[in-house]
């Protein structure tokens, strides 16, 4: 037996592997049953959206998932691989209060020991799951409505620029798309405000591997395997740059590509760490510093795409046609040059930062632990 009644708060976590498996139905059906709420990695972030949607784990994940983590008193993991970025350099603070049931395909990730006394299963996620779907497991409504409290609670701290323009972006978008998304603070926001609806859709995101310049292939991609259906490609100005020429590729084979590009003219995770921790020596990541962004409008309708400049994301919603139509485009969103990304877990010392105010944390723990 996989999931014993003792348990008050349990989450389910999902990474990848999970669609990998072909379990995504599975995970979806488990969880509408039970009412589990359920809390993703990185690389599975489109595994749990529209109702099902509350957070992603890790470093830069959403606040509100890694508080569940610290109050939560078991972790079901599927298909997620518990690296350092998401369990933190002192594992031993990772869900202090919660037991842990691992499944994964990989033996080698299941050697490293996240807590004392965990559950291993060496099998595949679609098998786990359907394990999971036979046992009996009591509903658990009381305690998704408290964790979707908590996320309400805190959706006005952690928003940065770019998390609005995601948000924008996402409330436009139809059912079920298909988003591409580069690698830099575009992928972080994208990761913690991109809120699909309907529970098909796909975000392609490189995660750990850090390909920067990947949102346009992934696009290219998506969209001719789609049978050239609409994509959508969320880009930074510093990633757009490296495979620009693909706009070639998008406009001779009439591909219905839709760019959002969030451009804050800086290489904005490079460039935040030199603010922090450097003195503000921007090297090549700044004007100041060497870098610098063409006029994306220019370029891409030198390539014969349309294409607009705007000053606000709120002027997206002057050309959401151009969302449906069968055209490819582009839109250059002006961000400020200092948007950063928040909540980041300090690698030293596992805290979240920018650390909120105690009265916030304590009601936060109180809705939780209501």
């Amino acid at each position: 037996m996989i999931f014993r009644s003792t348990y008050n708060k349990p989450i389910l976590l999902v990474g990848n592997g999970v669609r990998t498996a072909g379990a995504v139905e599975l995970v979806h059906k488990f969880a509408k049953k039970t009412n589990i709420p359920v809390l993703t990695t990185m690389n599975g972030v489109d595994l749990a959206q529209d109702d099902l949607h509350i957070g992603f784990i890790g470093t830069h994940g959403n606040r509100v998932a890694n508080m569940i983590l610290n109050e939560c008193d078991l972790i079901i993991s599927v298909g997620a691989r518990l690296g350092i970025r998401q369990v933190g350099q002192f594992t031993e603070k990772f869900a202090p209060k919660a037991d842990l049931v691992r499944c994964d395909i990989d033996e080698y990730e299941l050697s490293r020991n996240i807590k004392k006394n965990e559950k291993k299963y060496y099998t595949d996620a679609s098998d786990f799951m359907r394990r999971l779907l036979e046992e009996e497991v009591s509903d658990y409504s009381i305690w998704r409505k408290q964790c979707l409290e908590a996320k309400a609670y805190l959706s006005l701290y952690d928003r940065q620029p770019g998390n609005m323009a995601v948000e924008k972006i996402s409330s436009l978008l139809p059912e079920n798309p298909n988003v591409s998304v580069d690698v830099g603070m575009n992928q972080c926001w994208c990761a913690q405000s991109l809120v699909l609806k309907g529970y098909k859709g796909r975000i392609h995101i490189s995660g750990g591997y850090g390909i920067m310049g990947c949102a346009l292939p992934f696009a290219v991609g998506a969209c001719i395997a789609e049978g050239k259906k609409p994509v959508f490609c969320i880009s930074g100005d510093g990633g757009f740059q490296m495979n620009i020429q693909e706009l070639e590729t998008v406009k001779r084979e009439n591909l219905p590509i839709k760019i959002f590009i969030l451009n804050n003219r800086v290489l904005g995770k490079i460039s935040e760490t030199q603010h922090f921790n450097h003195g503000d020596r921007f090297a090549a990541t700044a004007q100041n510093g060497g870098y610098t962004v063409p006029d994306f409008k220019k370029i891409a309708e030198a390539y014969g795409l349309k294409a607009k400049r705007l000053e606000s994301f709120d002027e997206l919603d002057n050309y959401i046609e151009w969302f449906t139509d069968n055209e490819p485009c582009l839109f250059d969103i002006s961000l400020p040059e200092n948007s950063f990304l928040t909540p980041k877990i300090k690698f030293e010392t596992g805290d979240i930062n920018p650390r909120l105010d105690e009265d916030v944390i304590s009601k936060v723990k109180e809705i939780l632990n209501v």
